[in-house]
């Protein structure tokens, strides 16, 4: 599989420069075909908010793409589900629906049309648009993850999952490492063709919903996701390879075997490294000792990060407890906006803290108190 990645410098969202650097990238990256074909734009959209928040692609990102693609003949659908997903939705506070009405791209429901792709043994539910295209372009955000680190290219994919359908998985898949092993598994059962990666204004710190914008200055393309994933998190200052998405999919290694396999095409990494960039801590244990006592000691669960809830931010919209695929949250009826954790039933998938838009979760360890 082709393990050419480009990186280009972007620092503001200007349609022009976007539009101009895309196509550099897709020529760059040899991205297939688009002419006459139907092409699904998979944008990240975790909550319909304002771009200034950064939790979904920047709406220009997604008006460039589709841009390009119909200058070279596509016909353009775009769509995603969120992580409340109900019938009919529109992602319109994100500016992305207004681009598909500007642009006459079609937007798409996912929970409208279902079907099925196989998963292992099994199979999973995706929406139905992922048979009617000839290509699927994948527009993950530069973002931090709680659970996985680092959100990218190939933990973008579960948007294809749509509704509650995404966080049923957690249950399945109860821990980081399973749940990374599945994440693979979906992009080996249905993979987009190409994924083009907004990263001119990032999210550090608690992501990939309740983190703060940072500025990272870049655009990443590549039709290899994991390629892309490693590129993306060493320039966020990881060790790509602590990663689990990457690590899973690199020791299976369908479409990468050695991070040395990469082949990149852009300015020097170490001008793009963003030193100070506020990283999900517990990937950064390089001291193998230490990690050998660290992951011991966290399957104590009282030493275990969970959701911790700040009630006084708290406005009662109990997203967080349709969300939970445990039904591990209740709301007190005596208190006011008092969301209650049961934590023997948690399985630290923090899908709550994805939801919440009143900064009123917190994922941190229960050993520092409440």
């Amino acid at each position: 599989m082709n393990t050419k990645v480009a990186v280009r410098k972007c620092d503001t969202y200007n349609i022009g420069e976007v539009t101009d650097l895309i196509a550099d990238i897709y020529r760059t990256c040899e991205g297939p075909d688009i002419g006459n074909k139907k092409v699904l734009l998979k944008p990240n959209i975790l909550i319909d908010a304002d771009p200034a928040r950064c939790v979904s692609t920047h709406p220009v990102v997604v008006e460039a793409m589709i841009r390009f693609l119909q200058a070279g003949g596509a016909e353009v659908f775009v769509g995603d589900s969120p992580s409340i997903h109900i019938r009919g939705f529109k992602s319109v506070r994100s500016g992305i629906y207004e681009v598909c009405e500007k642009t006459g791209a079609t937007w798409v429901d996912f929970l409208v049309n279902t079907a099925y792709a196989p998963l292992g043994s099994g199979r999973i539910r995706i929406a139905s648009i992922v048979k009617d295209v000839d290509l699927i372009i994948s527009l993950p955000k530069f973002k931090n993850h709680e659970l996985v680190f680092f959100t990218g290219a190939v933990k973008n994919t579960l948007g294809l999952v749509p509704g509650f359908a995404k966080a049923k998985q957690h249950a399945i898949y109860q821990d980081r490492d399973k749940f990374s092993e599945f994440l693979v598994d979906l992009n080996e059962s249905v993979l987009p063709q190409f994924f083009l990666m907004d990263g001119i204004v990032g999210m550090e710190g608690p992501g990939p919903g309740q983190g703060s914008p940072v500025k990272m200055g870049i655009l990443i393309g590549s039709s290899n996701p994991v390629a892309l994933d490693v590129i993306a998190t060493t320039l966020a200052g990881y060790d790509p390879l602590i990663i689990p998405t990457n690590s899973a999919a690199i020791r299976r290694g369908k479409w990468l075997k050695d991070v040395k396999e990469i082949i990149y095409d852009g300015p020097a990494t170490e001008s793009l490294i963003k030193k100070d960039f506020i990283r999900i801590s517990e990937s950064g244990r390089k001291n193998t000792i230490y990690r050998f006592v660290f992951n011991r000691l966290k399957r104590i669960r009282r030493l275990q990060r969970r959701p911790v809830f700040i009630h006084k931010n708290c406005i009662g919209c109990r997203e967080c407890i349709k969300i939970c695929p445990q039904n591990a949250i209740v709301m007190d009826c005596k208190k006011e906006n008092w969301v209650v954790l049961k934590d023997s039933k948690c399985i630290r998938c923090f899908c709550c803290s994805e939801v919440c838009q009143s900064n009123a979760v917190e994922i941190r360890r229960k050993i520092f108190g409440v």
